[in-house]
């Protein structure tokens, strides 16, 4: 197990961020929030994909007051992100709004923040203190020179210290760079000094695949360091992408264990079979299966039984056949022609025996 630091525990509309509990994956909704219809059915999609909150874009009263639908029916606690117009997080807030996601310096001075604490206080809603690299003070770029981990966390300091001398502790922090390496030396530091949840992510990483390397990267090294709370994988594209890369993210560092492991090999001159074509179809069919198992699909018997004899339940390819396996041992033969039907159904035969078994 890791040696992961402990951090204050929130309350994010019944999800507990920090201390032990478990490090949640969470995206943002990339639909018009007054569009309720879209809206919701985005959300339930992100759930099915495991994603334990969500966040929506709330640029104005419109979006604000749709809020009150969104957040009743769904299945996720919903956080609001909120710029410049401090009304707009009193209304979220008021409309069922687990947590409020502000920049405490670009909302209106002091006063209006107070108003927001005010209201959450009353809610007992967290707030999302969030401060990224293009949006530290002129002040502090030039006292530091341009934009640093010094400059960052210096940034997000001031900003919480607004919110603790309005007698408000209730919070979690994101500080967040495009650059991994930034992202990972802003986070070490600020985790030094601070025992409040850390909302972890790799900001404006990109498209999926230049994103998901960015934020393996900055997210994975944190937090096999011990450093993060809850994590996003931002990515120009649709937000269920992220929460798999996020879960991908857990499960390689054994922080999360439920649900389908897969392993595959990335073939060679010895393979016989279509893998590349056969795995993918096979992930797409069982990676949503609510079972605790490490698959293994390879393509010969040298990365089959072998290597990957550690796998609850295995393909390893022959000529124009594979092998089936469980824990090392060969089970019997498929035909390359039925192998992704025959095989998921012994994925999801297994799956269920082992649940009966806990049981």
């Amino acid at each position: 197990m890791l040696d992961r630091k402990k951090t204050n525990v929130i309350n994010v509309g019944g999800l507990l961020i920090g201390g032990d509990n478990p490090i949640s994956v969470q995206s943002m909704n990339n639909t018009n929030t007054a569009d309720v219809k879209a809206t919701l059915e985005q959300i339930y999609k992100l759930k099915e994909a495991g994603c334990d909150l969500t966040r929506v874009a709330v640029p104005d009263m419109e979006a604000a007051t749709a809020l009150k639908e969104i957040t009743a029916k769904s299945p996720i606690p919903v956080v609001a992100d909120i710029h410049f117009d401090y009304r707009l997080a009193i209304e979220s807030a008021k409309n069922g709004a687990a947590k409020i996601r502000i920049n405490p310096g670009n909302i209106g001075g002091i006063d209006k923040v107070k108003k927001v604490v005010e209201v959450c206080k009353e809610r007992n809603i967290p707030i999302r203190v969030g401060v990224n690299s293009g949006s530290v003070e002129k002040s502090l770029l030039a006292k530091y020179g341009g934009i640093c981990s010094d400059a960052m966390v210096e940034s997000a300091l001031n900003t919480v210290a607004i919110l603790e001398n309005l007698s408000f502790s209730d919070n979690i922090i994101s500080i967040k760079s495009s650059s991994p390496r930034l992202t990972i030396e802003t986070y070490r530091a600020l985790s030094k000094v601070v025992d409040y949840p850390l909302h972890v992510g790799v900001t404006e990483a990109g498209t999926v695949r230049q994103g998901i390397i960015k934020s393996s990267v900055g997210i994975g090294t944190l937090l096999a360091e011990g450093i993060g709370d809850t994590i996003r994988v931002s990515l120009t594209g649709d937000p269920v992408d992220e929460v798999f890369a996020g879960i991908g993210i857990l499960k390689a560092l054994d922080l999360r264990k439920s649900g389908i492991s897969l392993v595959s090999c990335p073939t060679c001159g010895r393979t016989k079979v279509p893998l590349i074509r056969l795995v993918t179809e096979i992930e797409n069919q069982i990676c949503n299966m609510p079972y605790d198992l490490k698959v293994a699909v390879m393509g010969c018997v040298v990365n089959g039984p072998g290597e990957a004899s550690d796998a609850d339940i295995g393909l390893a390819g022959g000529i124009n056949e594979f092998l089936l396996f469980k824990k090392g041992e060969v089970v019997r033969k498929i035909s390359s022609d039925d192998v992704v039907s025959q095989f998921v159904e012994e994925v999801r035969q297994l799956g269920e025996e082992k649940k009966c078994l806990k049981s």
